[in-house]
């Protein structure tokens, strides 16, 4: 069938493979050095606590039929080496058959990590790169041209991705329409980047340009992608701009970087082949069987987008085929942050030599200036900063972290930047206080070198000790 597949578009697919690959690569590298304290037989989630729970048909993974750390170990460090083989295009060597075999290892892999992640997996880009990951298996490799429906489907899934999050904006938060938002956004996102305080500090004459920009390319040019060329690269090219802009702006682990590569396929890039490859029947039969799949499961993310009950970032399915994103449908005006601290005293008192925890990339030390770690996840930062709006939502596993800290563990103690106490000496109590974090204005910054000004607000938790402890003598 000569419509079934775009030549030109053969450029485009090894950059989007190779690029797809990469995020890969980064997130079962997050998984591999993060599972022991989150989601290990000691972790604060323990997967083995919630497949006693779950059904297998609620959750497929590989760890309902089996779980052990060093499975799960075994799986991301897998996942990482096959992500690694897809860069160096180990998939271009390979018959066609094995190719889309080798792209479907590190998808299922990783629909066994997300499916049992529980919090700590409870973010839209989860389901988004198992959703990309997914047709990346039908693309094909060197033996045959992209299929021009797999192509389309990669634009629907960019499409739904920006446009869902510009309507959730607009039936959000009336800051959105106002074209406010974005004077509180960099100071209140999740994990501020080393640039977000610049950000922050622009006129906002700038925030509202801002705004009205992510508006043009969320709810305008979305619509772009599926006119013909050069209008459809137009249209791409600026949402990669778009997420430029985002990803120098704040860390949002590889959220826009995956959004990046899921436009490269919509751009006529120039190079490769521009000739039909004879294309096998098997492949054109089961390109068209799961292209008619993925639009069966889309009734419902598109029945949602449309809804004035809109909800963002949902699967409606347990393999995360066809999903529903958005970002941000509110916007938190003020910056809360949970403070972790530690002592040696017996009896806890206000007095006591109360230490800081210092986590990687959530806000503590007011001197400390961010850094840049996308598109690398640091999940329990990423939740700390949920829990400090909510402690309803720290409840499963704010507990478990504070057991953790007091027994000194040493894979937990990994996920921070610095602990106060020695591995020999670790606190008799723990607790947690609530403050009111903001950037500090320009002449703060020259006078104090700080990022940030803090301010008490309440106690989040108690001093805690370890049950079971007695003082010592």
């Amino acid at each position: 069938m000569d419509w079934f597949t775009a030549p030109e578009y053969w450029a485009s697919r090894l950059v989007f493979q190779r690029a797809l690959a990469g995020v890969y690569l980064v997130a079962f590298l997050t998984a591999a050095l993060q599972f022991r304290p989150l989601l290990g037989e000691r972790g604060m989630l323990p997967v083995p606590r919630f497949v006693e729970r779950v059904p297998f048909r609620r959750a497929p993974s590989l760890f309902q039929l089996r779980y052990s750390d060093r499975l799960f170990a075994l799986c991301a460090w897998t996942g990482c080496a096959v992500s690694g083989a897809l860069i160096a295009g180990l998939d271009g060597l390979l018959p066609l058959g094995a190719a889309m075999a080798l792209w479907l290892v590190p998808w299922a892999l990783y629909l066994s990590i997300v499916n049992v992640g529980q919090t700590w997996y409870g973010f839209g880009w989860e389901s988004l790169l198992l959703e990309t990951g997914f047709l990346a298996v039908f693309l094909g490799n060197d033996e045959v041209a992209p299929p021009v429906l797999v192509l389309l489907l990669l634009r629907w899934l960019l499409f739904r991705v920006e446009f869902g999050a510009g309507l959730i904006k607009m039936r959000g938060d009336a800051c959105w329409r106002k074209l406010t938002c974005l004077y509180h956004h960099h100071e209140t996102q999740p994990m501020p980047g080393p640039l977000s305080w610049f950000f922050h500090r622009l006129p906002r004459p700038l925030h509202r340009v801002e705004a009205a920009a992510n508006h043009f390319t969320q709810l305008v040019v979305p619509f772009l992608l599926f006119t013909p060329q050069p209008i459809a690269t137009a249209a791409a090219s600026l949402m990669i701009l778009t997420q430029l802009w985002l990803i120098l702006s704040g860390n949002f682990a590889w959220l826009n970087w995956i959004t990046v590569v899921l436009a490269v396929p919509a751009l006529g890039l120039p190079g490769g082949r521009h000739t039909a490859a004879d294309t096998p029947l098997w492949y054109e039969v089961v390109v068209l069987a799961a292209v008619a799949l993925l639009l069966f499961l889309s009734y419902h993310p598109v029945v949602n987008m449309l809804s004035r009950r809109q909800v963002m970032n949902r699967s409606f399915d347990p393999l995360h085929l066809v999903n529903t994103y958005g970002a941000f449908g509110s916007v938190s005006r003020i910056r809360y942050e949970v403070i972790v601290e530690g002592t040696l005293d017996e009896v806890p008192r206000e007095d006591s030599d109360w230490r800081e925890y210092e986590f990687k990339g959530k806000p503590g030390d007011p001197r400390h200036w961010p850094r840049q770690f996308a598109p690398y996840h640091l999940r329990l930062d990423w939740v700390m900063w949920f829990a400090a709006l909510s402690p309803a939502y720290a409840g499963a596993w704010f507990a478990a972290l504070v057991e953790r800290l007091l027994e000194n563990d040493r894979d937990t103690l990994r996920l921070l930047r610095r602990s106060p106490f020695p591995p020999d000496e670790p606190p008799r109590h723990i607790r947690a206080r609530l403050f009111r974090y903001r950037c500090t204005t320009w002449r703060e910054l020259r006078e104090t070198g700080a990022y940030w000004q803090r301010t008490y607000v309440r106690e989040y938790l108690p001093p805690t000790r370890l049950a079971g402890t007695a003082q010592r003598p």
